[in-house]
């Protein structure tokens, strides 16, 4: 190692951001504009092109994924106005029955719903959740609990529209089909193995009930029902307010969730009734009040289910057909056009405008809209400015320093970039920030190396997803939600998206044995 001064710089930087986020409290996308200026100025770039590669990197990436995150933020907001989870999930229920319905309740949401986005899907499934957990036999809450953390998290960081997998895309210039066909099933088969495992470990006496469970949370959470009361701040029908929330002018931060005032925050307190917000789709009035998920909207009737789905279901179909045509080498202008992932959720997003149109009461996808813009400006700030970090890094040599450390084998740089991915999201509690990041560090030398950039992608899309605790919205919501104490929910999200993503890494690491 004749110079190493950029990984140290890197180091540096990447330390400093931690500091400012969790110890300044400095906003993620402010902390990680420092660190990249930080780091282009200590690693010889100077000001000017320090300043132009920052610019740059953010405006790359947003060419990749920006319209892409906008047009998959309202799509998702649509859909929740419509109603389509209730139904979908009852369907499940009827179809499948209650014993498989962890399994398919956990993959749905962590491949079909993730255009809904993460704070959505929490808010609106976790009544149904509970509520179904003692349908399925001993230990149902614990499997519902840990399908909702896997679908959630896993969908995320694997699975496009997941914001962790868009972002990771448009950073290692993958084609959005190429992600979504490799993605999609990994997302499906690590849910369903790691799911597995921890029913058969709920099976063997894992869980106690007992201490596991409670209808009093702690810290003052009391669940009586569906109502849950934090410190004196009451959120109704499945939305929760937690005291380990921070409030920033009108935007109420936990974690990764942003709450905006005009999304149902009063005061920086509580969400309204069936509002929430942040690191994924925003519902706000968009959504029906009162815990009911789509079932009456105004004056309008709720569609059935498969008009409700058949807007995502197009999009994804079309996406997929452009993947398919790739890898077979058909080219065909037609094909490649609605093939394309614009195209295609942009047709989904036209066809859920039509059904709303005619399903709604008026202005309700207005409403939608301003919720939707308002999110989506939150992921493209955060998704770019991780973009101008990785353009920093490419830029002060860590690359060329990463290549001639590692072999060009496949094992070396998929654990190493997995392992980066999993140490920053130790430190920051953030899915998407800490797998971008990780995914910036080896960008620069992807090409070089013999591994496909989608293995990559996936491989800090899975580091990302280990060791998520206490620095995590999603480990509090589900906490408080389901009714678990800070112990149980360390088995049902801590441990076991743990464990998916060790197990992602060696799905990844077998695909890439045949590569």
């Amino acid at each position: 190692m004749d110079n190493p001064a950029p990984l140290v710089h890197t180091a540096l930087a990447i330390a400093a951001v931690v500091v400012l986020i969790l110890k300044a409290k400095v906003n993620p996308a402010l902390a990680l504009v420092l660190g990249a200026v930080y780091l282009g100025l200590a690693g010889g770039l100077g000001a000017e092109r320090t300043l132009k590669t920052v610019n740059k990197g953010f405006g790359d990436l947003m060419a990749e994924v920006g319209l892409l995150i906008v047009l998959g933020v309202l799509l998702g907001t649509l859909l929740s106005a419509l109603g389509a989870i209730e139904k979908l999930v009852t369907l499940l229920l009827r179809t499948l029955g209650p014993k498989r319905l962890p399994y398919s309740f956990a993959i749905t949401m962590g491949t079909v719903l993730q255009s809904i986005f993460a704070d959505v899907l929490l808010v609106m499934t976790a009544p149904l959740a509970r509520s179904l957990g003692s349908r399925i036999g001993p230990g149902g809450l614990a499997r519902m609990a840990a399908a909702m953390a896997l679908g959630v998290e896993v969908g995320i960081a694997l699975s496009v529209p997941g914001i962790g997998a868009l972002a990771l895309a448009g950073l290692l210039d993958i084609p959005l089909g190429i992600m979504l066909l490799y993605g999609f099933p990994l997302a499906a088969v690590t849910i369903l193995l790691t799911l597995l495992l921890f029913s058969a470990l709920v099976k063997r006496g894992f869980w106690n009930p007992h201490r596991d469970e409670s209808a009093v949370a702690e810290g003052g959470a009391v669940v009586e029902g569906g109502t849950v009361v934090h410190d004196g701040a009451a959120a109704h029908d499945g939305t929760v307010a937690h005291d380990g929330a921070a409030v920033h002018g009108d935007i109420a931060v936990h974690g990764d969730i942003a709450v905006h005032e005009g999304a149902g925050v009063s005061d920086g307190a509580a969400p309204r009734e069936g509002a929430t917000g942040g690191g994924g789709a925003g519902v706000g009035d968009a959504v029906a009040a009162d815990g009911d998920a789509g079932t009456a909207h105004g004056d309008g009737t709720a569609p059935p289910l498969g008009l409700s789905l058949t807007p995502l279901l197009l999009a994804l179909v079309l996406i997929a057909t452009g993947a398919f045509a790739q890898v077979a080498g058909w080219d065909s202008p037609v094909v490649d056009f609605l093939g394309d992932p614009v195209v295609g959720l942009l047709t989904g997003l036209i066809l859920a405008c039509l059904v709303a149109r005619r399903r709604l009461p008026a202005g309700a996808i207005g409403d939608a809209f301003g919720q939707g813009f308002r999110t989506s400006g939150q992921i493209l700030v955060l998704t770019g400015v991780g973009g101008s970090l990785a353009a920093v890094v490419e830029a002060v040599g860590l690359g060329d320093l990463v290549k001639d450390s590692f072999s060009a084998g496949t094992w070396a740089p998929l654990a190493l970039v997995w392992l980066i991915a999993a140490v920053l999201h130790m430190a920051i509690g953030s899915v998407t920030t800490s797998a971008i990041t990780a995914a910036g560090i080896l960008a620069p030398v992807a090409p070089s190396l013999d591994v496909q950039p989608v293995l990559i992608a996936l491989a800090a899309g899975a580091g990302s997803l280990f060791a998520i605790h206490a620095t995590s919205n999603t480990f509090w919501l589900l906490q408080t939600l389901l009714g678990q104490t800070t112990r149980g929910t360390l088995k049902t999200v801590t441990l076991t998206v743990s464990g998916a993503s060790v197990i992602a890494l060696g799905l990844i690491q077998t695909v890439s044995l045949v590569m």
